[in-house]
């Protein structure tokens, strides 16, 4: 796997640091799991979605940049790496319509949806 420069930069990672990263994706999605607002529902999981990508980056030795398509880059690698198409289908789409309500406020989605995304990020957390 290539690793762009503009988006990553090498680093090593201890397991404390490792642990810290897991566990901050899992904090989201506890969040997400106790939430009774389906808008909280999703925004907890797509953030856990994003910490389990950069947990997996860090992983294998790369840490993100923030910087403008970040969030893209990071689930475009988290598919990568877990060798899995629906991670970057189910994440792109996450990704769009998170944008679309966060910039134009626009509401996105039902309970059941949100609901279905927590269910399968869910998923990936218990596979790392």
């Amino acid at each position: 796997m290539r690793f762009d420069k503009n988006f990553f930069i090498k680093q090593t990672f201890t397991p404390v640091e490792l642990a810290r990263y897991k566990k901050s994706a899992q904090r989201d999605l506890d969040i997400a799991h106790a939430a009774k607002e389906y808008e909280v529902v999703f925004h907890f999981a797509y953030m856990g979605l994003i910490k389990i990508g950069i947990y997996c980056l860090a992983r294998e030795g790369h840490r993100v940049k923030s910087r403008p398509g970040h969030h893209q880059k990071i689930i475009e690698s988290l598919g990568e790496i877990l060798g899995s198409e629906d991670v970057l289908v189910v994440g792109e789409k996450m990704r769009k319509d998170r944008n679309l309500d966060f910039y134009s406020a626009n509401a996105f989605g039902s309970p059941e949806e949100s609901r279905d995304y927590l269910g399968f990020i869910e998923g990936l957390y218990k596979k790392l």
